[in-house]
């Protein structure tokens, strides 16, 4: 039995991390990827292994990504090894990235594409909130968000824009298998 991958991808402040997070605590069964991030990991947010450019550029010459991509000015990695789990059955899901996602559903034409959103005002409360940007900067971050997914692969999207409690309920209805 194989399990099911799925990209997680949406806006800054759409609430990725916290529907990620409700969801293993609900199936403790989901597997996530811890990324490799070539920043601090002391800048908060997700659970991620913070690394130099120089380290990150040695794991990705020796094979150790899956999948790398590059946004916002950082690198970030899916780690090969974090995927073992597919083979033994069990659903693997990582934060991905629209600038990626192409490439992902190549190489796994199988993948299941998440898309969490928010209204953009809701984005932008969120993205003041967490203090790591400044206003023009959360600005140009909610203008992105308009910015399509690539096309050509089958996305659902969730919706997160009320209560943690509602946003983690939709999340996992999106990850229920498809019936057939």
């Amino acid at each position: 039995m194989t399990g099911r991958l799925f990209a997680i991808v949406g806006p800054s402040g759409a609430g990725k991390d916290t529907l990620i997070q409700g969801a293993l605590a609900a199936r403790p069964g989901l597997s996530v990827v811890r990324r490799v991030i070539t920043r601090p990991a002391s800048a908060g947010g997700e659970d991620f292994e913070g690394v130099t450019p120089a380290e990150f550029a040695t794991r990705l010459q020796s094979g150790a990504f899956a999948l790398s991509w590059r946004a916002h000015g950082l690198s970030y990695g899916i780690p090969r090894a974090a995927l073992e789990g597919l083979s033994h059955g069990h659903d693997v899901l990582f934060n991905g990235s629209r600038v990626g996602l192409s490439e992902a559903a190549a190489m796994w034409p199988a993948l299941i594409v998440i898309h969490v959103t928010a209204p953009p005002e809701i984005l932008a409360a969120r993205l003041l909130a967490r203090g790591r940007e400044d206003a023009a900067d959360v600005a140009r971050r909610v203008a992105r968000a308009a910015l399509p997914l690539p096309s050509g692969m089958p996305v659902v999207t969730v919706v997160n824009d009320g209560s943690a409690e509602e946003g983690v309920a939709r999340f996992l209805t999106a990850l229920q298998p498809v019936s057939a």
